[in-house]
């Protein structure tokens, strides 16, 4: 079996899979069933210092549905705890004492003053906690009084925070980024600035997820009212793996650990998040949804993965995919593929037929007994055929080497340039001739 155990800055739990701070990571309650299903560490959820943090005694979320109703995304409106710190504090050093071997980490959000932070951070070292994420990310209810994604939304602040908790602390210090911005590079390179042992991203995107057409106001709506929130799940997983990708492929932040969220509801999801840089990740919607224990196939599946890969610890699986992330303009404009139809999979549905007929390149033919065939010299790759297709594997995208004879067509398969650099339609191209 593979050793899924993880040393995170400094930071040991015996798997990867830790749970993000949000409602799961309430309570000691929570936290302690969350530790015996099996998780390797818990983000508790974020304490401040504010006691006029109140949240909404009325619905907080609202949702996303794919066609069979499995939910896809999920926008909260719910704010940090409004429980005690005292109670929190007491709670996150008994789960502690009793659970050594996990990672315990705690999430904090306090006014952009130097004071507050100096203030809190004594109090959660006394806990034995084993380090701290710093909460730049929240996009709603928080940033409106000058914390949260206020303040990840300004470099400048995050490293100047970052810098007074550094000096505050013995405790590895992580940085949640948030999503809200143009250049998730320039946040990150704040971070590092400041001496952030880490960076954790992506906290949730600011969204509407849906509008009552009856009352007219978005929903959750609270009393005839609605407002923006936090969009997290499924969904938002491309985004997190670009963003970490983004950070991990920047040579001046190659050195940044990352912690990966946004969207892990698979052991595959894990493993992606991993291979582009993340050196653990953090879990909340699909705990939410499924319960503690899906974190046992997150573990089982991920193990299995890395013994056929003959992978013996995380450490191997870590940015194995960063090299292959690039820019567009240095992509091989010399690979060709074509589209190929298994018949003896094919249920005749028709819909690469009409995909392709109606708004792509018209390289899918359809026979009078509705047998569907690919056009070769039509086709451009797309691969649009693929992703409509209901039956899995049925279409796939064969590579073709230039110079080469198809022999399905008896055609020799051109070659074009390297890449859009060498291009002569580049414009940038054409000015260095």
């Amino acid at each position: 079996m593979a050793d899924l155990r993880s040393e995170f800055v400094g930071i040991k739990s015996p798997n990867p899979f830790w749970l993000a701070s949000a409602p799961p990571t309430d309570k000691e309650y929570n936290v302690r069933r969350a530790f015996e299903a099996g998780w390797g560490g818990v983000v508790w959820k974020t304490l401040g210092i504010d006691p006029a943090v109140v949240n909404v005694n009325g619905p907080r979320y609202g949702a996303i549905y794919g066609a069979d109703r499995r939910l896809l995304g999920l926008n909260n409106i719910e704010l940090i705890t409004d429980r005690p710190l005292e109670l929190n504090l007491q709670e996150i050093k008994t789960v502690k004492r009793d659970y050594p071997d996990r990672a315990m980490v705690v999430s904090l959000m306090v006014p952009c003053e130097e004071e507050p932070w100096k203030y809190i951070l004594p109090l959660v070292e006394e806990t034995g906690a084993d380090g701290v994420e710093l909460n730049f990310g929240c996009p709603h209810g928080m940033s409106e009084r000058g914390m949260g994604a206020a303040v990840g939304q300004v470099p400048e602040y995050i490293e100047m925070v970052t810098r007074w908790v550094k000096a505050s602390t013995r405790m590895p210090v992580i940085v949640k980024l948030t999503p809200n911005i143009a250049d998730i590079r320039k946040p990150a390179e704040a971070a590092q600035r400041g001496g952030a042992d880490a960076v954790s991203l992506i906290n949730t995107i600011n969204s509407i997820t849906s509008v009552d057409l009856d009352l007219f106001a978005p929903e959750p709506t609270i009393d005839g009212k609605g407002a923006h929130g936090g969009y997290c799940g499924p969904a938002v997983k491309p985004i997190a793996l670009n963003m970490v990708a983004e950070i991990a492929r920047d040579p001046g932040l190659a050195k940044m650990p990352i912690s990966g969220i946004g969207g892990v509801t698979t052991w595959r999801d894990a493993a992606e998040f991993i291979a582009l840089g993340a050196g653990n990740v953090q879990v909340c919607t699909a705990a939410m949804t499924y319960g503690f224990k899906i974190v046992q196939e997150m573990i089982s599946g991920l193990s299995e993965y890395m013994d056929e890969k003959d992978m013996t610890s995380i450490d191997q699986l870590v940015r194995k995919a960063v090299p292959n992330v690039t820019d567009w303009n240095q992509l091989n404009l010399n690979y060709i593929a074509k589209a190929k139809i298994n018949q003896d999979l094919c249920i005749s549905c028709g819909r690469c037929f009409a995909a392709c007929e109606d708004t792509s390149h018209q390289a899918i033919a359809m026979d009078d007994d509705r047998v569907f065939s690919v056009i070769d010299d039509e086709c451009v790759a797309c691969n649009l055929c693929v992703n409509v297709c209901p039956v899995e594997e049925c279409i796939t995208m064969e590579a073709m080497t230039p110079g080469v004879t198809d022999p399905r067509t008896g055609k020799t398969v051109e070659p074009h340039y390297a890449n859009w650099t060498t291009h002569p339609n580049n414009p940038a191209a054409t000015a260095a001739e």
